[in-house]
């Protein structure tokens, strides 16, 4: 079994976030990687990574970073494959994470998703993917019909919810 996607984190102490992404490549059953590598510790590493995913067969980048959150941008720099970024919160609230990540020069585009939003960026990952994968793509679509279940569901729940002023 050979990676289609790749999960990259700026250091370990990002995996109880970025988990989230390979917990959804899992669910969807798409082989994936998982590698800490750091723009600015490890730059000629994350060079090779860069150079090589596509030839690896990586269809999609998925890269968390915290602070100064280099690692998402410098990757799509260096390659053609999509780049979803994920800020860590790590200072700053991740305010600093997400500014450096979706603040890219023209050219160098990095998708970026919500603050630790590891878990959408699989799913973006995956709709990515399905484009061109009928198969995952049936997969995708009873996945968020599973979503739109839950609101439903929830919304009967709501309707048990008791208040004086309540009117629904």
């Amino acid at each position: 079994m050979e990676p289609r996607v790749s999960i990259i984190m700026g250091s370990t102490s990002d995996l109880p976030v970025m988990k989230e992404a390979a917990e959804i490549l899992n669910e969807f059953q798409i082989p994936f990687e998982i590698n800490a590598l750091s723009a600015h510790r490890t730059p000629d590493e994350v060079e090779v990574f860069a150079k090589s995913a596509y030839s690896r067969g990586i269809k999609v980048i998925i890269a968390g970073a915290g602070m100064a959150a280099h690692l998402p941008g410098v990757i799509a720099a260096m390659t053609t494959l999509p780049v979803i970024g994920v800020p860590i919160k790590a200072s700053l609230d991740g305010l600093d994470s997400l500014l450096a990540i979706v603040q890219m020069p023209p050219g160098i585009p990095v998708s970026t998703v919500a603050i630790n939003g590891a878990r959408n960026a699989g799913i973006l990952a995956v709709q990515m993917m399905a484009t061109g994968d009928d198969q995952l793509m049936i997969k995708l679509i009873a996945f968020k019909e599973e979503l739109k279940k839950k609101i439903v569901k929830a919304n009967e729940e709501l309707k048990k919810v008791e208040y004086e002023f309540k009117v629904n």
